[in-house]
């Protein structure tokens, strides 16, 4: 019987224990877990970040001011990027990355040297690399458009180590099967690819002009290209063997931008409206989904699809704060946010 009444006690003990550290695992990692940040750009007083919550229950407007009331985030906030529990803020038009803890908030470090103006990073085996558009200038591009280059930064000490000089202009860069793939759409007709490990540039992909977003999905990239004069379209760079074919878009769907790919369809966006195909399709889709609740001076400039939601940030006028909205897939609206100002992205954070 003593014996009995032990072996109860200790198996009450046990599951106690195995239940309270159950809920421990599933406690929040801080104010903003389970949630996604929307990034405002914002003009030359500042940029900002905001934050909801998954179930659209909890909104910060500003969650960078909020943790670090003493520190501005920069100007012209370009990009996020994660990295473990932290995440880089790029701030183009300050030169600056601000790292900090992706749950709190709360600043770690910022890397302040080896930047000039960064766009855009990823995250393999314990560096970052970031294109730098350097001296490019959007105005004129034909005075410095192959300066652009890779800052290599070690996340350890938060410092630019080295640079990859790519002798052509770099916007977005996205990590595949250890290998790095860039466009820019402006000055730029190819697909840079470029090895991490050797810091070697390998033969590009000729894509045209215009080449901006893209995505992976199954071995193959995918990239929406909007050149001036000619039509829009979706390449499909298989990269195994960098074989290509495409998608023209007609004539209706000129401008088309804002490429994502959630389970096997693609999504994209032309002028305020949201359009999806199958990711074996070959041809466009000119039915929208639905057109997005955009300001009459704005456009659609920061879109994800995810969660089962499409998100939608209205760009605004630049000068005042703006509006993120929130659909389901069918384009039913199921939320609307008053963000910061020129809300250029979304990031995940579950």
């Amino acid at each position: 019987m003593k014996l009995t009444r032990l072996f109860l006690v200790a198996l009450s003990v046990s599951l106690f224990v195995s239940c309270s550290n159950d809920d421990d695992n599933n406690d929040p990692k801080g104010a903003y877990d389970n949630g996604f940040f929307i990034l405002n750009e914002g003009n030359s007083g500042g940029g900002s970040v905001s934050f909801a919550s998954d179930d659209l229950a909890n909104f910060t407007s500003d969650v960078y001011k909020t943790a670090n009331p003493t520190d501005v985030a920069g100007v012209y906030l370009q990009n996020i990027f994660f990295d473990g529990d932290k995440a880089y803020i790029i701030a183009g038009g300050s030169n600056v990355i601000n790292v900090v803890n992706r749950y709190t908030f709360k600043l770690v470090a910022k890397v302040e040297t080896g930047l000039i103006n960064p766009r855009y990073g990823v995250v393999k085996d314990g560096k970052a690399y970031v294109t730098n558009a350097n001296t490019y200038s959007y105005i004129n591009p034909a005075t410095g458009d192959t300066d652009d280059y890779i800052a290599v930064i070690d996340l350890a000490t938060n410092k630019v180590e080295s640079k990859i000089e790519l002798g052509a202009t770099a916007n977005r860069i996205l990590l595949e099967n250890g290998k790095l793939y860039i466009t820019e759409p402006y000055s730029s007709d190819k697909l840079l690819v470029v090895n991490p490990a050797t810091k070697a540039l390998e033969t590009p992909v000729n894509l045209g002009y215009g080449a901006d977003t893209m995505e992976v999905k199954d071995g193959i990239l995918y990239i929406l290209r909007k050149p001036n004069g000619e039509r829009s379209e979706i390449l499909k760079v298989k990269l195994s063997d960098k074989g290509t074919s495409k998608i023209v878009f007609p004539e209706s769907l000129d401008g088309a931008s804002n490429l994502d790919i959630y389970n096997d369809k693609i999504y994209y966006t032309v002028n305020k409206s949201v359009y999806a195909i199958t990711t074996t399709a070959t041809a466009a889709s000119t039915a929208a989904i639905f057109t997005a609740a955009i300001s009459a001076k704005g456009s659609i400039y920061g879109f994800a699809v995810n969660n089962d939601k499409i998100f939608v940030a209205d760009g605004g006028d630049f000068g005042s704060n703006s509006k993120a909205y929130i659909y389901n897939l069918s384009g039913s609206l199921q939320k609307e946010l008053t963000v910061g100002v020129g809300p250029n992205g979304f990031y995940f954070n579950d």
